[in-house]
């Protein structure tokens, strides 16, 4: 089978073995062979350094241990085998602290062999699909996947059953500077607040200004589409005319957000231009694509 024919194939794959965790352990269950559920110690577990997802809330946490407590863990926590009969989480890491706050000393797991790009995939496939991590971290995971395995914005789609375009869109957040950044992390910015900044001339003084006055997405297009409008605008003196109107402005964005790519419209009264940027040639190839679709 080919390497595109296999990443085709995955998502449903993935689907299949994230779907298994939905399916407890009984407590009086026999212990199997290493290759099905079993009961393995607490200490024998360990987190999955590549895992895209990095914060857990506290307040959270408890409350999950808490409910561990008095139920136990419902759903098992995927892993793979290591050396010396230790194991490294696939999925479910969230369970596992939760797990050592309550005490636990055994925890039911999932095994199954899979080497260090399907652990990355499963990880990312079952954050993003229980809405676990946060646009950042979904961003870097999309962006880990393509960098050490080849993975295309289209293949990526498929996986985690999101559009080609929302994708894009969540790259885009990576070229955002670091204190825009920790704010999308820290949950300060929606990702829709951060997608109007990525264009704009001052990233973090503008996103300090949406959170300090408690903007709305709208409110902070609005506050993008200006800063975008006064960078338009020549240095030297030049006529009203030339200027971008604030639906032109509204209509690239528009059409950036829907394409994942950066267009720039320049309309006159006898005509005008589209520009589209891309930086690679997939992009060029999706846009080929979407043009021979109309």
């Amino acid at each position: 089978m080919n390497d595109d024919v296999s990443k085709r194939r995955l998502g449903r794959g993935l689907a299949a073995l994230i779907g298994e965790m939905d399916q407890p352990i009984p407590v009086d269950a026999a212990r199997p062979d290493v290759s099905a559920d079993r009961m393995v110690p607490i200490e024998f577990v360990s987190r999955n350094p590549r895992n895209p997802r990095r914060s857990f809330d506290d307040g959270e946490l408890h409350e999950l241990a808490s409910s561990i407590r008095q139920h136990g863990i419902v759903q098992p926590v995927v892993v793979r085998t290591l050396r010396n009969n230790q194991f490294e989480i696939i999925a479910g890491e969230r369970r596992w602290r939760a797990a050592q706050l309550a005490g636990l000393i055994e925890i039911p797991v999932i095994v199954r062999d899979v080497d260090d790009r399907t652990a990355l995939e499963i990880a990312i496939v079952e954050n993003v699909q229980r809405s676990d991590l946060n646009p950042l971290e979904e961003a870097l995971g999309y962006e880990q996947l393509m960098a050490e395995y080849g993975y295309t914005q289209n293949d990526l789609g498929e996986i985690i059953g999101k559009s080609r375009s929302h994708v894009a869109n969540s790259l885009r957040l990576l070229k955002l500077p670091e204190p825009v950044r920790d704010l999308l992390a820290a949950g300060s910015l929606s990702a829709g607040h951060a997608r109007a900044l990525v264009p704009t001339s001052d990233p973090t003084a503008l996103a300090r200004a949406i959170v300090s006055k408690g903007m709305s997405v709208r409110d902070a297009e609005r506050l993008a589409q200006n800063d975008i409008k006064a960078q338009s605008e020549p240095k030297a003196l030049s006529h009203q005319k030339d200027q971008k109107d604030s639906d032109t402005l509204a209509l690239e964005r528009t059409l950036s957000d829907a394409l994942g790519l950066d267009v720039t419209i320049n309309h006159k009264a006898s005509g005008g231009q589209i520009r589209i940027s891309y930086k690679s040639l997939e992009q060029l190839e999706e846009i080929c694509r979407l043009l021979e679709r109309r």
